[in-house]
Formats: C-alpha cells, structure tokens, sequence
C-alpha cells in the first residue's frame, strides 16, 4: 500500500472554526489519507476520541495509521463506511453525541492518480469511480453503456451543469452501439471531439467526468442524509463543517445551513420565506471561507474549495 501525499484544503481555517478543545470526541466523516484528522488528534490531545470514516478502504487505513503513529494519539475509531450512515455508526460505537464534525467532500490527490479508479480524464484506466471499489453499483462504464440518451443528457445536465449535455449523450449513443465505451480516454476524447463550447481553464470533459461521479456514489443522496445526522448528533455548542467544491454540492450544504440557522422545517420554507420558527443553529461562516492566493498557487487543486460552518445551539 502506498500513498501520495495529498494536501489538506483549508487546514488551518477548518481547525480555528471547529473549536476544538483537549477531550473532545470528533469525527471525519471523510477522512481520505488523514491530512485534516492528523490536526484535529494533535488538537484534542489523547484524551480526546476520534472517529475516522470513509468510503475508500485503502484511503481510511492509510490515515488511520498516520493518526495511530502520532505520539500523543487519541482514542481512535476507524470506520469504513459512507457518512450517509452516521447514526448508526455511532450507536455501535455507543457515542451519544459529539463535539465537531468535518465532511471533506474533495476527492484525494491518490484517487485521482490512481488510473484503476477511474475519476481522472488525464490518465487512462477503466470507467470504474465508485468511491469503495468493492461496492457492487453500477460504475460509470456501465452507466454510459447502458442508460437511454435521455438518461444520459439528463443526468450530464443535473449533475454536472454540462451545457451540450445532449449532443455529448447522442455522441456517446452512436459510439457504443459500435465499441462500448470502458475507457477514461476514450470518453474524454469523445466527448473533447463533441464539444463546440471549449475553455482553456478546464478540460472539456470535466463536467461529464463530474457528473458521472456523482451519479455512480450517489453522492447527493448520500450528502442530503449525512447532514440531518450530523448535525443532529452534534451537543450543544459542537460544530458541523463541510468542504464543498463545486456549486451544486455546495447548494445542498448552504440551504440546509440556512434551514436550522434560521428555524425552517424544510426546503420549501426557505424558499417561500414563510415565518421562521426558533433557530436550531449559528452560522459561523455567513459566507463561505476561501482558500487564500498562496494556498491556490501552492495547490491548484484547493481553488473551487468552500468552507462552511454551523454550531448547534
């Protein structure tokens, strides 16, 4: 097992605002290789309990043995799940509450390198990005090989805002019924030869690649049921953070931060503005915390990176 070091986004702000004090129980709920819970085991010292969870089994045992090496170690708990079953990891864990919470919603710099995982468009691997590679879900090759065109331009629009959403789905159409599509360069290059609509900032298939990952790991699904939890197993005074990085993730987060900051019961209150009940939280971060021009230009990777912070009141 090896492991690329991948650099935490936003470290040094999402550890200012989650409070952390000496014994406090914590959980990443998406640890990754470990760089935000390395800082978060250093701050709440070895009477303090950490709760590492994530999807990826490789990325969950290579931070769970960074955290364990540390001299001054907290009581570590290591998971492998989705945040999407917080409860109940919890109650099996027999942790009634909690005191911070931090959801990092990036991919890590090694499943992005991997070619086997197939996330990335610049290497060429297999049309696989299912976060846990043993998880038995359709994967992105099958999805492609298999949905109607309808399907695909659909989910390519609502999942990743892709502008020629439904010329890149007829593209990939009248590709397969002569060769499936089971490649990352091959659906990159298709849809590349598609597209009219090109920009010198991103390749052109990044809002399809994004699209796709989403739809593979359910990923909004899992979003909209991890927050309720989270925030919900968190005491009085503890802290939720979340690390989106693209709009529409970030959407999800911000609305519901919105929700229990200002006492609605739901989506459709907030959006009809109808009269506010008694606020549920605090909003740390009215606005969202960014990374600064010396962290973007030392990690071009953290420049769409959106922190934001809620506290349970």
């Amino acid at each position: 097992m090896t492991s690329i070091v991948h650099e935490p986004v936003l470290l040094i702000e999402t550890i200012k605002l989650l409070n952390l004090k000496p014994s406090d129980v914590v959980v990443d709920a998406t640890v990754g290789e470990g760089g935000h819970a390395l800082a978060i085991a250093e701050t709440i010292g070895s009477t303090g309990h950490l709760l590492l969870m994530d999807r990826d089994e490789e990325a969950l045992a290579i931070a769970t043995a960074r955290v364990k090496s540390l001299a001054s170690q907290p009581r570590v708990s290591s998971v492998h799940s989705s945040f999407g079953f917080l409860r109940e990891r919890l109650r099996e864990l027999y942790i009634p509450h909690v005191n911070a919470i931090l959801a990092d919603l990036g991919l890590s710099s090694r499943q992005l390198s991997d070619p086997a995982r197939g996330f990335s468009f610049l290497t060429d691997g297999p049309l696989d990005m299912r976060f846990d590679s043993k998880e038995e879900i359709p994967t992105a090759g099958e999805i492609v090989n298999t949905a109607r065109k309808e399907e695909l331009a659909k989910l390519f629009t609502e999942f990743g805002e892709e502008e020629e959403a439904e010329k890149i789905a007829a593209a990939i159409i009248t590709q397969r019924k002569a060769t499936p599509l089971t490649r990352t360069r091959e659906l990159a290059d298709l849809v590349a030869r598609v597209k009219s609509k090109q920009t010198a900032k991103i390749h052109p298939a990044t809002k399809v690649f994004q699209a796709l990952r989403i739809a593979v790991n359910h990923e909004f699904a899992a979003i909209e049921t991890f927050l309720p939890q989270a925030f919900s197993a968190l005491s009085q005074g503890g802290r939720l953070a979340v690390i989106t990085f693209h709009s529409l993730e970030d959407r999800i987060v911000k609305h519901f931060f919105l929700i229990e900051s200002r006492g609605y019961e739901d989506i459709g209150q907030l959006i009809r503005h109808e009269a506010r009940g008694t606020p549920r939280g605090t909003l740390i971060t009215p606005h969202p915390i960014r990374p600064s021009f010396s962290e973007v230009t030392r990690n071009p990777r953290a420049r769409s990176a959106k922190l934001r912070v809620i506290e349970k009141r």
